[in-house]
């Protein structure tokens, strides 16, 4: 049964950041996932030092609240024209760099720390458990859970807004479409389900699983519906090769997980590299026999 819930835990990690680094990748917006992954820790600290408490609800409030930040911060230095690589590298820093004083100063002697944030421990996940409507099952499940039918529930509601305002920007606001909520509602979503992780698995395997699954899915699909279903499946079987490799080679299975998730994409991009060159040289021999059969 423990091996169950970590098994699960990771594939509603690959589900849920699946689902949402699709848009990540379109937008081209893959490294602000990075800065909301570590940001969100100001956010935690926050929520913290505020309540007292380290209540999953408001971990998600404070984690939720940073990734807004974040994103009004870049976006703030961005239109004041300093380039986006460059305005998510101070803004990520600095936050960064304020959760981890926050800590040492006022949260150094409870279970909160840099390196639970980064790495996690999805092995603990069985023995920490919530009761809901008499079910008990992982607080990392029950979050992760919540976080997929929230990110779900915003794909649904505004899937033809997000992809208009994604692809012509320009046009999107010219008829009307609030262009900057919707970016911020989905940084909103993306500052979630990094938190929503923090506990099990860490930020850098939610990294990988942001962005991994979905690049991966980006260089095979021929549609965004085909991105997501990729997407998915490339995060799921990250999960559970790379939880099964941990158990035979006896190491971190978030580290093992986020590495499956690299070599899914090394594998799929030499094929589709190969598949392109052999497409390039039927496509040269057609074109060669056409000649000589007009000569």
């Amino acid at each position: 049964m423990i091996e169950f819930w970590v098994i699960l835990t990771g594939i509603l990690v690959g589900i849920t950041c699946g689902i949402a680094g699709v848009f990540l990748i379109l937008r081209k917006m893959s490294m602000i996932a990075d800065a909301i992954s570590h940001t969100v820790l100001f956010g935690i600290v926050m929520a913290f030092i505020i309540t007292q408490t380290l209540n999953g609800f408001w971990m998600l409030v404070g984690a939720a609240c940073a990734g807004i930040l974040t994103a009004y911060l870049v976006q703030l230095l961005q239109s004041s024209g300093i380039q986006e690589d460059a305005a998510i590298g101070v803004i990520f820093t600095s936050l960064f760099a304020a959760g981890v004083l926050l800590i040492t100063l006022f949260a150094g002697n409870v279970h909160l720390d840099v390196e639970h944030v980064l790495m996690g421990e999805i092995a603990f996940v069985p023995w920490d458990r919530w009761t809901l409507l008499s079910i008990t099952m992982p607080k990392a499940v029950w979050m992760l859970l919540l976080v997929l039918v929230i990110n779900i529930t915003f794909l649904v509601l505004f899937y033809k807004e997000m992809k208009l305002s994604t692809f012509d920007p320009v046009y999107a606001a010219t008829i009307g479409l609030p262009v900057m909520l919707l970016h911020y509602g989905f940084m909103t979503t993306i500052s979630l389900t990094t938190v929503s992780a923090f506990d099990s698995v860490g930020a850098i395997l939610v990294v990988a699983m942001l962005i991994g699954p979905a690049a991966t899915a980006y260089l095979i699909s021929k549609s965004i519906k085909q991105m997501f279903v990729w997407s998915i499946t490339f995060g799921v079987t990250a999960a559970v090769i790379g939880y099964y490799s941990a158990k035979w080679l006896d190491t971190s299975i978030a580290g093992m997980m986020a590495t499956i998730v690299g070599v899914i994409f090394i594998v799929v991009f030499a094929i589709d590299k190969i598949n392109a060159h052999l497409n390039k040289k039927v496509v040269a021999e057609i074109d060669t026999e056409e000649h000589n059969s007009n000569i």
